[in-house]
């Protein structure tokens, strides 16, 4: 088989033989620059999104939604995969984690899907958006009091900030008791790290979460999603409880700190609202770059090129966004007519409050620290060399230092580990078979007083 070639290979206007490759440092630096030679193929074009992994990238706007909203053509079921049935992926291969099939929503067709997703929205839908708002207004007052007494008036805002504040939020939103909420977090955290065990130390976590709520229904999420009509069994709650936390974490980070980033900018027009901010995020940055495999039930044609039954056809939100036959009409189209969120049966069922947290979020950003500013231009940031998502590395910023509070709720010093997290990869790279374990060789069991312990600490004012 031939080399991927970079696009910059690629003569303007005529497509190549063989795959472009979709990962790695050339593709971090520069994603909208391989788009644009993935374009000279037509609406969808040859790719490797991991070393020896083929699939067929959509990044036609029209081309993406054809895809999206036509689940007859079209399935998730990742059991169908041609190369992986006939061994030709290799066994620790990045793709894996992120394509493999899971017993949820996101990977399911038809009734399954319909009964599944059906269960997520409705509880979803159960969500008091006041109450939310408080959450998320709480969680970031919090992690702001962590870092805003630093003597240098300075702070990393991905770790101490936009990456621990949806896993406070989502904690809360599961009704985690202090000590499982650790875990919960841990576990999370340790899967978008690589760390070994972190997988069973999710779903250790989950299962007594799981189990509680049996013993003693309350308000919250995943009692609802335990007494659905679905009759969801307890393996399939946690399974949705996996894909809300990876599927709902990361690309809030993501969001949250582009956003931030945008609206702090040199080339931010003063005035506009955070929305815009969190509009052109989403348009412009997709959290979820790349993602949404499709299955064809029978060759179809993309434009001029063939692609076989059961081949992967991923989906470019990020090129789709950016296609620039949406340039002439952009300004016409809704605010909300970008595929940040996905499309058809399979668009993201959580897609306005997450838009309402991460408006929220960099709103009390602003609000706390009123002379907040980047340390280096936005042009100079650093993106993670993902193929799956589009996330900033690091965040620098400064401002005016606080005083440091005396007292209740005060919980631990400025500067200390309270609000960090480690880089998170993508929405869905959390692998949901965890299990009910708890401890594993490979990962460090947490000690007493994790961040939504001390998060919930700080709410009471100890």
């Amino acid at each position: 088989m031939q080399q991927p070639r970079e696009p910059q290979e690629i003569p303007p206007g005529c497509p190549a033989h063989g795959n472009v490759r979709m990962y790695g440092p050339s593709f971090g630096a520069d994603p909208d620059s391989h788009y644009a030679g993935l374009r000279a193929f037509g609406p969808s074009a040859p790719v490797d999104i991991a070393p020896d992994v083929q699939a067929e990238l959509v990044t036609s706007y029209d081309a993406a939604l054809y895809v999206l909203q036509n689940p007859s053509s079209f399935v998730r079921d990742s059991r169908r995969w041609n190369a992986l049935n006939e061994g030709r992926v290799p066994a620790d291969s990045p793709a894996l984690p992120m394509l493999g099939y899971r017993p949820n929503a996101l990977f399911s067709d038809g009734a399954a899907h319909a009964r599944l997703r059906r269960a997520v929205t409705d509880s979803l839908a159960t969500v008091n958006e006041h109450q939310l708002i408080r959450q998320t207004q709480q969680s970031a007052n919090y992690l702001i009091s962590q870092f805003s007494t630093d003597v240098l008036g300075q702070a990393e805002l991905m770790a101490e900030y936009a990456q621990p504040l949806p896993l406070l939020v989502f904690s809360d939103l599961f009704g985690c008791p202090p000590e499982i909420g650790d875990r919960v977090i841990a576990g999370i955290s340790g899967i978008f790290q690589g760390t070994p065990g972190a997988d069973e130390v999710l779903g250790g976590a989950l299962t007594e979460l799981i189990a509680l709520k049996r013993r003693r229904p309350t308000d919250d999420l995943t009692t609802r999603l335990m007494e659905h009509s679905a009759q969801l069994s307890d393996e399939e709650v946690l399974h949705q409880l996996v894909t809300l936390l990876s599927g709902g974490t990361a690309p809030l980070a993501a969001t949250i700190g582009t956003s931030s980033a945008l609206y702090l900018g040199e080339d931010w027009q003063v005035g506009l609202p955070v929305e815009d901010a969190v509009s052109q995020t989403l348009w412009n940055y997709a959290p979820i770059a790349n993602y949404a495999a499709h299955y064809p039930t029978h060759d179809v044609e993309l434009g001029d090129r063939l692609v076989r039954a059961n081949d992967p056809v991923l989906i470019s939100f990020a090129a789709a966004n950016t296609d620039p036959k949406l340039t002439e009409h952009r300004e016409q189209l809704s605010a909300k007519a970008h595929l940040a969120f996905g499309a058809g049966p399979h668009a993201c069922p959580a897609k306005d409050p997450a838009f309402m947290i991460a408006v929220t979020a960099v709103e009390t950003l602003l609000n706390q620290l009123l002379d907040v500013e980047l340390r280096v231009p936005f042009k100079a940031l650093t993106w993670a060399p993902s193929p799956w998502s589009r996330t900033l590395v690091t965040l620098p910023i400064r401002f005016t230092p606080r005083a440091a509070p005396q007292g209740a709720g005060s919980t631990g010093p400025a500067g200390s580990n309270a609000g960090q997290a480690p880089q998170q990869q993508t929405a869905a790279s959390a692998t949901s078979h965890a299990g009910p374990s708890r401890a594993n060789a490979g990962f460090a069991p947490q000690p007493k007083g994790g961040l939504f312990s001390r998060f919930l600490a700080w709410t009471r004012g100890e």
